[in-house]
């Protein structure tokens, strides 16, 4: 699967499109995103592509706040 490149305006566009996704995925697992990333970063959850997608736009969103 190839994956897509995503170029944003500003990083407040980037961080509404980061937190939304971190949304679909918390509602989608029943999981806080902090949560989750905590137990990935534990071993603790599998290393499923959604499960790395959503560690990588958790990771993503950090970055994101640290810079605002």
């Amino acid at each position: 699967m190839r994956k897509q490149r995503l170029e944003y305006t500003s990083p407040l566009d980037a961080l509404i499109a980061v937190t939304k996704r971190l949304s679909i995925y918390e509602n989608t697992h029943h999981m806080e995103s902090e949560e989750f990333f905590a137990l990935y970063s534990q071993g603790k959850m599998a290393d499923e592509m959604i499960f790395i997608d959503w560690a990588n736009d958790y990771r993503h969103y950090l970055a994101l706040r640290q810079e605002a």
